[in-house]
């Protein structure tokens, strides 16, 4: 963290993560702009790790339903072990091609404001298309998912990898275009974020040990807190607003975004 920068930019930071971590806008495509056009820079270790602040939330809102599947998944329940095991298929794909591929998204990737905003702007529309799209929901109850749905969508969040396609974005699509309702599809992925976000919380911490030092423990503290408190409230109300609203408002952001930096990238060299 830079001196002149303060406890600012972390705390901006994490209030944007909690904002845009579980809507289909890509919290990494807008950190990493916020970067790129602002000069709001953290180091990638530190996007990771507050990531998981957001991710907590869900565990906040859920407490209670998490509680009963384990409780349930403790006595036997065929559903809660299935649902369990859903989201273990889920999240496998986006698991293995993460580890393997770390050091390139978090350089190559990660680096280019171009390629951010181009898929910010075409996942836009792909995300405008599916939810117009005039698809026969056969699957409300995340979970009674079958194991196919959960592998598919699994699959399609190995694409949010890719900073700007979004995490909840890329499974979202995979799931209604394979029989998920909306509102359904959107609370399968709080779920599946749980694993993942902790499983890489845990692998970057564990591989940048060597660099986090005081000032990044305390700049990491606070936009942990920052996405925790904001990404609680983004999940206690984005189901009832996806169900009255559907995917379009947010289709509509990705492309105002993406093409306002495509715009600056192209016009004014930034």
């Amino acid at each position: 963290m830079n001196a002149d920068q303060g406890l600012f930019v972390p705390l901006v930071l994490g209030i944007l993560e909690g904002l845009t971590e579980f809507l289909p806008v890509s919290s990494t495509g807008h950190l990493l702009l916020a970067g790129h056009f602002f000069g709001l820079t953290q180091p990638a270790t530190f996007i990771v790790l507050i990531q998981l602040g957001a991710i907590l939330a869900v565990v906040t809102v859920y407490f209670a339903k998490l509680g009963l599947l384990i409780r349930d998944a403790l006595t036997g329940k065929a559903y809660a072990w299935q649902f369990a095991l859903s989201v273990i298929l889920a999240c496998f794909p986006a698991v293995i091609a993460g580890v393997l591929l770390r050091d390139f998204i978090q350089g190559d990737l990660w680096e280019s404001a171009t390629l951010i905003c181009t898929t910010l702007l075409v996942g836009g529309i792909v995300l405008l298309i599916v939810d117009r799209l005039p698809l026969q929901p056969r699957y409300d109850d995340i979970y009674r998912f079958p194991w196919h749905l959960a592998l598919i969508i699994g699959l399609f969040q190995m694409l949010s990898l890719v900073p700007g396609v979004s995490r909840s974005g890329s499974t979202v699509v995979g799931g209604m275009l394979f029989g998920a309702s909306k509102r359904a599809a959107a609370e399968f992925t709080f779920f599946i974020a749980l694993p993942i976000m902790v499983g890489a919380f845990g692998y970057d911490l564990y591989k940048s040990r060597d660099m986090i030092d005081g000032s990044i423990a305390i700049s990491v503290a606070i936009g942990f807190a920052a996405a925790f408190v904001v990404g609680a409230l983004v999940v206690r109300y984005l189901l009832n607003f996806v169900s009255r609203y559907g995917f379009a408002p947010f289709a509509w952001w990705r492309i105002l975004v993406g093409a306002a930096g495509l715009v600056a990238i192209f016009a004014f060299g930034r």
